[in-house]
């Protein structure tokens, strides 16, 4: 699978832009906020249906325009896919494939497996658990339907059971069978997202730790554990124990909406003892591993986007990651940096094709 085309209008800083790329390595160069890292977003929109870094879709129209149209032609397994999105300003935004829209977003997802490196994954090792859940959700969700249906089904009925339990705050003698329906829904699909991610830590753990490794130079050792409450005994039961302090609380305090993911180095938190460089290469290494993956289960390889990758790493760490990403079995890789130079260096002795655009204030070249 590769991208071949791009065409943006008014997306972010770009007024207009028509790009045709190389199916193996293309670079964008140019200064901090001249639009690299906006034509990676405009990528991530069209496999997934939304910015990987602003939830809000008006606020990626440029300036004071009206609407923005992103719109990608992709080789897959042999046949041209067309993909477009736009955006007007309060209506509902368009996302079509070969002119046909989707009635659903839903059901786009997974026609395009992608995978995205980009400072702003800081907040996977910095944040609340909710940033590792959306992780991995957004992970399993590109390779099984039925889990993304699970998941919104899920928090569907989560939503309406503490709504449920705010509305009998204060009364007496309430009934644990009012949410039994809610419990029911959360137990069917809470246990079904429960092994699916649980089983894609599993899988994803060895090429991790593979791949940290060999970033490193096998510096040091790293490990990811998967914690929910479910590993503590049945759904249900729990459910039923916590019902009188969610009463209390006015929330529901069990479930896979408290999942989250232990990340540590020599065993401990990554948090706090790892340096910028260590979290950096961490970082790297659990998205080349969801690479590996996401290209075994769907069969081809994602589109692989690197943006600022060589922020916080040293030379030696840098050269073993191009290196690896140069090999051909990554497929189709865009990757942003401010040094032209150190692009072309990089690449000199890469026997891959490799194309350069040069980005400044939303305008993009060819570089020479």
């Amino acid at each position: 699978m590769h991208l071949q085309t791009l065409s943006l209008i008014n997306f972010r800083n770009i007024a207009s832009a028509d790009l045709e790329f190389s199916p193996e390595v293309n670079c964008f160069t140019g200064n901090n906020g001249a639009g690299k890292t906006g034509l990676l977003d405009a990528m991530h929109y069209l496999a997934m249906c939304k910015s990987y870094f602003n939830p809000v879709d008006s606020q990626n129209i440029r300036h004071d325009e009206a609407f923005f149209v992103v719109e990608g032609k992709f080789r897959i397994k042999g046949e041209e896919e067309n993909i477009y999105c736009g955006q007007k300003r309060n209506t509902k935004k368009q996302f079509k494939r070969n002119k046909k829209e989707y009635p659903r977003l839903a059901e786009h997802i997974g026609l395009i497996p992608i995978v995205m490196v980009s400072p702003a994954d800081t907040e996977l090792v910095t944040g609340g658990s909710e940033v590792r859940r959306k992780f991995i959700d957004s992970v399993v969700s590109q390779y099984n339907r039925d889990y993304l249906y699970n998941l919104i089904n899920y928090n569907h009925a989560l939503s309406q059971r503490n709504a449920l339990l705010k509305s009998v705050t204060g009364k007496s003698n309430v009934a644990y069978e009012q949410f039994e329906i809610w419990d029911n829904q959360l137990i069917t699909y809470g246990e079904s997202i429960f092994e699916k991610r649980k089983e894609f830590i599993h899988k994803t753990l060895p090429a991790f730790t593979a791949y940290y490794g060999y970033i490193s130079g096998d510096a040091e050792a790293v490990g990811i554990t998967y914690q929910s409450q479910l590993e503590k005994g049945n759904f249900a039961e729990q459910l039923r124990n916590s019902f009188n302090r969610d009463l209390i609380l006015q929330y529901t305090t069990v479930g896979i909406h408290k999942d989250d993911l232990n990340f540590e180095i020599n065993t401990y938190p990554v948090k706090r003892f790892g340096s910028q460089g260590q979290q950096k290469s961490f970082l790297v290494a659990l998205k080349l591993a969801e690479f590996d993956f996401m290209k075994a289960v769907k069969g081809y390889a994602p589109l692989l986007l690197l943006d600022d990758i060589f922020d916080k790493l040293d030379e030696s760490r840098i050269t073993r990651l191009i290196e690896k990403v140069s090999n051909e079995n990554f497929g189709q890789v865009f990757i942003t940096d401010t040094h032209v130079t150190r692009l072309k260096n990089i690449f000199k002795k890469s026997d891959r094709n490799v194309k350069i655009f040069k980005v400044d204030n939303g305008e993009i070249i060819i570089a020479k």
